[in-house]
Formats: C-alpha cells, structure tokens, sequence
C-alpha cells in the first residue's frame, strides 16, 4: 500500500516538474517573442553598376568572364583605338597652327599699336589688328578644347570597373560594334547588399534605426546572418506601385499595408560573398 502511494507521489512530482518546466518554456518564449518581430517577406538587394562604352567603335579585347570577381579599376574591355588616335594627333596638329597664328597675331597687335599711337595707321586698321588678335586667341582656346575631347575620348576606349564586384548579364563579344550608351555587362557590388523587408504596418511601432537583425536565407537553412535596421521607407509598398490604390472610387476594404524597411547586412558576415541578388530570407528584428 505504501509502495503504492509512494508510486503516485513520484507521479505527481514528476509531472508537477513538467508541467513547471513547460509553463517556464512558454513565458521564455512569450517574453522572448514581445521584443522580436519577424516577416519572410523580404529579399536581398544590392548595387548593380550597368556598364557600357561612352564613344561608338569596334570591340578589341573583353578581359573578364561570366561570373568573375574584379576589383575597381580592373580592365573590362577595350574598344579599337585607332581613330581616336588619328583624332587626336588631328588635334594636336590643329593646336599648334592656331597656337602660331596667335603668336602672329599678337605681335601684329603689337606693331599696330605702337604706331597707332604715332597716327601711323587709322582707327580701322587698329581695329581690324585687335579683331584678327581676338578671334586668334578663340579659334587657339577652341583647339585646345578639341584636343580635350580627342583625349578624352581615347581614355575611353578602355573600359575599367567602377567598384569592386562580380560581374554578370555579359553581352561583350571581341569585334562587336557597340555605340555610346550599350549595355555591356553588369557588376554587382558584393561587399554592399542589403535585404528589403515588407513589414507590416502594425508590426513597425517600436522599430528604429540601429536595431540588430537576424538574418535567414532560404538557400542556406540553419545559418543566420547578422544585420541592422537602417531605415523605413517614407511609405507603402502601395503608395509606390504603378497604380497605387483609389479607395475613394468604390467600396472601402481595410487591408494592413506593408511598409519596406532597408536592413544591411553587417560587414564581415558574408565574406564568402554566398549572397546573391534576390534571394528569399526571412528577417527578425530584435526591437529590445
């Protein structure tokens, strides 16, 4: 009888304990769970610099490949110089002709002015020297401006990375006539992506810049990045659409809007550069 007693008695201290131990697990998780907001409605978003050639020509070399990391200032691709040489040396040549009929020209005004004073020569010929003088020194400024835009223009016949990155969407094949403007390629600035998450508008209250983020990618379950809040977006998703909503055309429907909130991701955390462009996640902000 006792035996039996003291069966139950364990019993009943064995499931009290649970019981405590279950009522502890929920209030850790409900106190854990007031300061942490969380949507998988977010993806990751990064800097995409569009490259493409500023003058027309023919293209000579492509240096990089698909997919391939570069570091600003690397060589991408170079266009056939040379007409842009010819160009240039055209206007080289055109400076130093107007270069020396300045020179004339200046020590005519020189001349002239010297026995203008002496009533040598009349107020239109000294007129006609300050005229020829003037227009020298133009026509001299304007060479040298061409000759700017000759060298300019051979400075881009070399195409070089504008940040550091990976390259992607490479359209540039060797021999290809390409015009100002064309797409070539594109570089995707790894070392600065970011995720875009569409909170809900009843979720953002205690929500500020600075906040730590937890950080989940579809493609890697298990791993959490690190990240922060870094701003909220000035409105809605649907204040921003194409065609945002008209509620004053027809019956009003409430519906919780969303508001995208900018979480960078912290530096150091994806040193692998595993991230990628688009990319699923869901994101949880510690708000305390």
């Amino acid at each position: 009888m006792e035996s039996a007693n003291g069966k139950k008695k364990k019993l009943v201290y064995v499931s009290s304990a649970i019981a405590v131990m279950a009522i502890a697990v929920l209030v850790v998780y409900v106190v854990r769970g007031l300061g942490r907001i969380t949507t998988d409605d977010a993806y990751i978003e990064g800097r995409v610099h569009t490259i493409a050639s500023k003058i027309p020509g023919t293209i000579r070399t492509v240096s990089v490949e698909d997919n391939q990391l570069v570091r600003k200032g690397d060589l991408l691709v170079e266009i056939d110089a040379r007409d842009y040489e010819l160009a240039t040396s055209l206007a080289q040549a055109n400076v130093d002709i107007q270069k020396a009929q300045f020179e004339q020209a200046s020590r005519d005004k020189e001349r002239i002015e010297s026995l203008y004073k002496d009533k040598v020569f009349s107020q239109e010929q000294y007129e006609k020297a300050i005229t020829g003088y003037s227009l020298a020194q133009a026509q001299l400024k304007a060479a040298g401006e061409q000759l700017k835009i000759a060298n300019r223009n051979l400075e881009y016949t070399k195409i070089v990375a504008p940040s550091n990155g990976q390259i992607t969407k490479k359209s540039a094949v060797t021999g290809n006539q390409i015009m100002p403007s064309q797409p070539l390629m594109a570089i995707v600035a790894m070392d600065d992506l970011w995720l875009t998450a569409n909170y809900k508008e009843t979720q953002l209250k205690k929500v500020r810049p600075g906040q730590h983020v937890e950080i989940k990618v579809d493609t890697y379950p298990g791993k959490v990045f690190a990240g922060h809040v870094e701003s909220i977006m000035a409105g809605t998703g649907a204040a921003f659409s194409l065609f945002p909503p008209e509620n004053a055309l027809g019956n009003y429907v409430k519906v919780v809007q969303r508001i995208p909130v900018k979480i960078v991701i912290d530096r150091d955390v994806d040193t692998g550069h595993i991230l990628r462009l688009g990319m699923s996640c869901s994101s949880t902000i510690i708000t305390r």
